[in-house]
């Protein structure tokens, strides 16, 4: 046997041992359990919700199954969430017209129409850029091999794309379509305006919190116990009212500019979109997946 095979089997042997304990300690009650009814008992077990190792490994699944998607498939998936994440632009834009951005509490009422497309996106399973900053690079961090260091690089090439492209044509029909009413249109151009006014600095620093929190509820989703809906919200109103940016949806705003003549298209990528980006991957993966991935890598 090699010096790798013999490392791979103390390996095997020491997570098999791990699991032994875990499932050893879980059948063992407590001190207060043992004068619990063996019914009381099952009722605590299931409050204990899933542990940190069982949502790694669950949200870990996912990612490899990612990894395996066709590329036709990445690509329709990831146009559709870019349809579907500038749901959160419109519904903005309609709270804004409705309400009139002289409303006191406008910010606050107004973010949670940013939470409109995050939960088309999120619970129609679509290929959301920023969600991928987690969920494909647990695989990575588990298995550093060059293959799948290829796959990740490939599957965010092809929906970061596609997020774009779906962005730029909900954009396109906002401006030429003549389907919104004027006020509707000037509001979502309000909004746009003011994303558009932060320097690249700006919109990197402020990324970093948003992707921290998308990749957050990503990992809380699992959990989440029929709450999913509320976590989505909370934490993209989250997003929304401490004015973080967000690269899929902010790309919506700028590329409405874009359409409507008020800037140019490389410009739009270089400040405004790029920096978004940076921040978003910076806070997804640099932070949240790292530290999701250390609490657990001990266990395993």
């Amino acid at each position: 046997m090699s010096d790798g095979d013999a490392r791979q089997a103390t390996d095997d042997e020491q997570s098999r041992a791990k699991a032994s304990d875990r499932e050893s300690r879980e059948k063992t009650p407590t001190s207060s359990e043992k004068s619990l009814t063996p019914k009381e008992r099952d009722t605590v077990a299931e409050h204990g919700g899933l542990s940190s190792l069982t949502l790694y490994s669950i949200i870990l699944r996912e990612g490899e199954e990612e990894l395996q998607r066709p590329k036709i498939s990445l690509w329709w998936s990831g146009v559709a969430a870019g349809l579907g994440i500038s749901t959160s632009v419109l519904a903005e834009g309609i709270i804004r017209s409705g309400l009139g951005s002289d409303h006191p509490y406008l910010t606050l009422i107004e973010s949670l129409g940013y939470s409109f497309g995050f939960v088309l996106v999120i619970l129609c399973r679509l290929q959301l850029f920023t969600e991928n900053t987690i969920t494909v690079v647990l695989p990575v961090l588990a298995q550093p091999t060059r293959n799948r260091f290829y796959r990740t690089a490939r599957l965010w090439a092809i929906v970061l794309a596609a997020n774009l492209s779906g962005t730029f044509i909900t954009a396109a029909i906002t401006v030429h379509g003549n389907i919104l009413p004027a006020d509707t249109l000037e509001s979502i151009l309000e909004i746009s305006r003011h994303l558009a006014s932060l320097t690249p600095a700006e919109t990197l620093l402020r990324g970093i919190p948003s992707g921290f929190f998308i990749a957050a509820m990503v990992w809380m989703l699992p959990s989440a116990k029929r709450s999913e809906v509320l976590i989505i919200v909370m934490f993209t109103w989250l997003i929304a009212a401490g004015e973080f940016t967000h690269v899929i949806a902010g790309a919506n705003e700028i590329f409405t500019l874009v359409l409507s003549g008020e800037m140019n298209l490389v410009t739009a990528l270089i400040y405004h979109i790029s920096p978004v980006l940076i921040g978003n991957i910076i806070g997804g993966t640099g932070l949240f997946a790292m530290l999701a991935y250390g609490q657990v890598h001990e266990e395993m």
